[in-house]
């Protein structure tokens, strides 16, 4: 494990247990500005402080882009993405389907990701060109090869009220097309299920980079495939992500653009 990819992993799991250790103690839920179901406590924030805290005392020169904290660019090469809490509302219900996500960019590449979940006590963690890894245990991405045969998750956007971009029609033809297909609530760990093979494939129309950052390179680290919902090549800067064990991402891709007309 290397040096940045052992910060990543102790600063996540730090976070994480302090994200359970407060599950029922929120003093304060806000709703971020234009999105109604899109919340934010005083415990994100705090996660947050806190990783950056942890970095920054390693890595003063480093950039940032956290969900709670927006950019912070500086003139170096890397770059720390950051998603404190992924799966807000879980945590405010008491749900316990929620984690960390960190993930560490080197000239705009994905260098290395962590994901925690305190809750079942998960570490994914994976490094370019290294493989991933789920507790210290290489993990891969699943054998299915037929869309009738597999078990999908995907995520709605916090402004689905008012979004007409075929999202209905997307969900609608999976449940059809699939086994079945399952809403966690947690794009970070819809990402790390895909790459350990608890899932087939996962589609959302609208993620932002802190959502995805690790998770993306934990699926391909592990042999899946990701792009965009036409099969190009993508990066966590673009909203529509596609990630699959890659044997049935033709076939997830040709339903994508069935539901899309």
């Amino acid at each position: 494990m290397s040096t940045l990819l052992e910060l990543a992993t102790e600063t996540a799991i730090a976070a994480g247990r302090f994200l359970k250790q407060n599950v029922g103690k929120i003093k304060q839920i806000d709703r971020k500005l234009g999105q109604e179901t899109n919340l934010v406590t005083e415990i994100d924030r705090k996660a947050e402080s806190m990783i950056i805290e942890r970095i920054r005392k390693r890595y003063p020169q480093h950039g940032f882009l956290g969900e709670e904290s927006g950019g912070q660019e500086t003139d170096s090469e890397y770059k720390w993405v950051i998603d404190p809490l992924d799966g807000t509302t879980n945590f405010t219900h008491g749900l316990p389907i929620f984690c960390v996500s960190v993930g560490l960019e080197h000239k705009g590449e994905l260098l290395l990701g962590v994901v925690y979940d305190p809750n079942m006590d998960e570490l994914f963690t994976t490094e370019k060109d290294g493989g991933a890894f789920l507790n210290n245990k290489r993990i891969h991405v699943s054998t299915t090869n037929k869309l009738g045969e597999s078990l999908l998750v995907t995520g709605f956007p916090y402004d689905i009220k008012t979004r007409t971009d075929g999202i209905v029609a997307h969900f609608e033809n999976f449940l059809k097309a699939s086994q079945a297909v399952r809403r966690l609530g947690s794009a970070a760990l819809d990402l790390c299920y895909v790459a350990a093979g608890r899932f087939d494939g996962y589609w959302e129309n609208s993620l932002n980079p802190w959502d995805m950052a690790a998770g993306v390179l934990l699926v391909q680290e592990a042999g899946g495939t990701v792009s965009d919902f036409r099969g190009f090549p993508s990066t966590i800067y673009q909203k529509p992500v596609l990630a699959t064990n890659g044997k049935i991402h033709e076939q997830m891709i040709e339903m994508l653009a069935r539901s899309s007309k």
